[in-house]
């Protein structure tokens, strides 16, 4: 009669199977398609990163860590000044850098304000604005050249 027993194995031949990370490689250079990739990582992190159930709109680390009173929206301000800080870099005329400082601005003080603001803040996308205004300026004075 033959017993089925487990095979033993040494502990130095286990081999976990570790959990895959999300990698997303961000280019570290200054040059415009490096800058371009920054910051549209960083506004889908702030403005696109989760999906709200049932109503299926997008969300992000702006609206979530906003709800934490003060803190929060000087987190969220801080990261948003990292687009424009960006801007600045690649040399944007400072009226523009004015116009995205005045979204952040109105965005984190409207956001300040208890559940009014963090309804306004799911709402108003100031980092997608800033967005829009990078993207409009690289396209015009930095064209992607496709090869």
């Amino acid at each position: 009669m033959e017993r089925d027993t487990p095979e033993i194995v040494r502990p130095e031949r286990i081999r976990a199977e570790r959990p895959r990370r999300m990698a997303y490689e961000l280019p570290v250079g200054t040059d415009p398609h490096s800058v371009r990739q920054r910051v549209e990582a960083m506004e889908m992190i702030l403005e696109r990163s989760f999906v709200v159930p049932g109503i299926n709109r997008t969300v992000g680390l702006d609206a979530i860590v906003g709800l934490v009173p003060v803190v929060g929206d000087i987190i969220t301000a801080a990261m948003g000044a990292y687009l424009i800080w960006e801007a600045k870099n690649i040399g944007m005329p400072r009226w523009k850098l004015w116009r995205m400082a005045g979204n952040l601005a109105f965005d984190s003080a409207v956001g300040a304000i208890p559940v009014a603001g963090d309804l306004f803040d799911f709402m108003f996308r100031s980092n997608t604005r800033n967005l829009k205004i990078i993207k409009r300026h690289l396209d015009k004075h930095h064209p992607v050249i496709e090869q």
